[in-house]
């Protein structure tokens, strides 16, 4: 455990600081597009904070590569060096679009060969535990089929989801955090060295997430764009990969007892057909619903638009920040209430629990305009919008603007933008 916390505190540590002169970086190389009709921020904002990520990445590998433990991962497996492949793959597409805009399509075509080369060199779908059925073998193509479909659909989830300061970055931080858990539980409770890949892709995962969100809570001053949201995408696909095709059930030895015992034992070779849906379940609901929308006014599925989820916490009253909030209340309650549910099946608490978090969750929908108040021996450590003696101060009015209207561009240069620090003072307004 030590080591992969060592391996997570460099590759945040890694990714934080470069995110700081890949900013500015991005001023430079004008990677500040104007800002368009479905975009909630108001000045523009730097993108490619993708490239602290990346660089992150191999940091993390880098490190685990020589540790002493972490090492052998590196020796019994290809896994580690597939996903850098794809990853830099991934990257280097993102980056071009970042600067560029690329076609969505070429987008498309990118994922999937990114996906096909982590298939080359390994990291693939080899069985598929089913509940009744037992180990069902896949063939070479049924696999490969499997996989890319799996890893598109991840990440152009997370690309969905990336549209609030800090929402995509901390959702799936908070999905790696229960995977890494499950992964680690497989292979420290088992003693399966097949998760051990599985663990270290989420850790690192972790490390990048949590190392750009500094930069990236409200008000943004870098967004990871294409080149991070996939990036990320594709390690989180990595890792369900790697524990849901590479792990065998038998080696578990769950299968003992009488028939209700071993349906309940063998809940955690089930949970890796849920779990990458379950991490991803928000994501991938926002990703459906935009594009039976999309397709039922007659529009292209890769056409932008603000009728995403956390546009519409937006809309009814939500503020930038308690949007983003919820969004991470209601991915934490699916990702840990799996986790648990994989631990200990046969408990009714859990399910009692997650029962009362989402009647919690649905009140907090209810409550757009309650603002909370920190008590008084932690006024010092929260925001002064949170402490009681804070006066409200009146907003100026922004006038609404359509789908179909576009927002007057904003020069990438001139005093108050986000990320021109460097020429002017940033304006905290939103």
């Amino acid at each position: 455990m030590r080591e992969y916390l060592l391996t997570l505190c460099i590759t945040a540590a890694v990714t934080y600081l470069l995110t700081g002169p890949v900013r500015k970086f991005a001023i430079v190389a004008g990677a500040m597009p104007e800002i368009r009709a479905r975009d909630v921020h108001r000045e523009p904002t730097p993108r490619l904070g993708g490239i602290a990520m990346f660089f992150g990445l191999c940091a993390g590998l880098l490190v685990a590569d020589h540790l002493t433990n972490l090492s052998e991962v590196f020796e019994k497996s290809n896994e580690p060096r597939a996903l850098l492949s794809g990853a830099a793959l991934i990257w280097l597409i993102g980056v071009l679009d970042d600067k560029f805009e690329i076609d969505a399509l070429i987008k498309l075509g990118g994922q999937m060969i990114a996906a096909g080369v982590m298939v080359v060199q390994g990291l693939t779908i080899l069985w598929i535990p089913l509940p009744g059925v037992g180990t069902v073998a896949l063939t070479q193509w049924q696999g490969t089929l499997l996989t890319v479909a799996l890893v598109v659909i991840t990440i152009n989830a997370v690309n969905f989801v990336d549209g609030l300061d800090g929402l995509a970055a901390g959702m799936v931080c908070i999905a790696a955090a229960a995977f890494f858990m499950y992964a680690y539980r497989i292979w420290y409770s088992y003693g399966i060295e097949a998760a051990a890949p599985a663990s270290l892709f989420a850790a690192i995962l972790m490390g990048m997430c949590l190392g750009f969100l500094p930069h990236n809570m409200h008000p943004a001053r870098i967004f990871m764009g294409d080149s991070g949201s996939m990036l990320i995408g594709l390690v989180l696909a990595a890792g369900a990969i790697s524990v849901t095709g590479q792990v065998d059930p038998d080696v578990m030895k769950l299968f003992s007892g009488s028939e209700r015992n071993t349906v309940h034992q063998m809940v955690p070779v089930y949970i890796p057909l849920l779990m990458p849906l379950t991490i991803i379940a928000i994501p991938a609901a926002d990703l459906i619903l935009a594009i039976v929308r999309r397709t039922w006014r007659g529009q292209s599925p890769f056409a932008a638009d603000r009728g995403h989820l956390h546009h519409r916490l937006l809309e009814i009253g939500h503020s930038h920040s308690r949007a983003v909030l919820i969004m991470y209340f209601w991915s934490a309650l699916i990702a840990f209430g799996a986790l648990a549910y994989s631990v200990n099946s046969a408990s009714m608490w859990i399910v009692l629990g997650v029962v009362a978090l989402s009647a919690v969750g649905l009140v907090l929908l209810l409550l757009p305009r309650f603002t909370p108040r920190a008590p008084r021996w932690a006024e010092r450590f929260v925001p002064p919008r949170y402490r009681r003696g804070a006066v409200a101060v009146e907003a100026e009015p922004v006038p609404a603007v359509g789908a179909d209207e576009e927002r007057v561009p904003v020069a990438a240069g001139v005093s108050g933008v986000n990320g021109a620090t460097a020429v002017g003072p940033r304006s905290r307004a939103r």
